[in-house]
């Protein structure tokens, strides 16, 4: 009996040993065909590029050279404020900003504050406007949002209720 459990015994083993070794073949086989795959797919990524170019972008680009619009050196950029002779410059309107300094039912009330703003800031202009049921006071003439903001800011303290507002302004060109 015992001689019959060990045959049986080796029988098992070699029969495990058996499928392991195609197991472990059939790996082989497996990662091959993997590499070789891959191999492949490597190679037909590995195309080359023609470039082609159409004849009118060389006329434009020659076009542009010729008038130069596409100019090779960077165009130097001024921080100095431009000087305007308003002699020789145009009165325009354009939409921009101006900061509001007072907003009430009174007109005289609406006129002071004007006036007065006009004999303490000469080179600002102050406008009057009705907006029913509302008399406005709003100075300056901005074309930045930024300028506008930090004039607003400068008059805070002088006066109640300040606001930026966009509307046409009058500006030099």
């Amino acid at each position: 009996m015992m001689n019959v459990l060990v045959g049986l015994v080796l029988n098992i083993r070699t029969v495990t040993e058996n499928k392991f070794n195609r197991m472990v073949y059939k790996g082989i086989i497996i990662c091959f065909l993997l590499l070789s795959a891959h191999q492949l797919s490597a190679q037909q990524q590995q195309t080359t590029v023609e470039e082609k170019r159409d004849s009118l972008i060389g006329l434009l680009q020659e076009y542009r050279a010729y008038y130069n619009l596409n100019p090779t050196k960077a165009n130097p950029i001024s921080i100095v404020p431009k000087v305007l002779d308003k002699s020789k410059a145009t009165r325009v309107k354009v939409r921009g900003f101006r900061v509001q300094i007072y907003s009430g039912s009174s007109r005289s009330e609406a006129t002071k504050v004007q006036n007065a703003f006009i004999r303490q800031n000469e080179d600002v202009s102050a406008y009057l406007d009705y907006v029913e049921p509302n008399y406005r006071v709003k100075v300056g003439d901005f074309t930045s949002r930024s300028t506008a903001t930090a004039y607003m800011r400068k008059l805070r303290g002088m006066y109640k209720n300040v606001f930026v507002f966009v509307e046409d302004v009058w500006t030099w060109r």
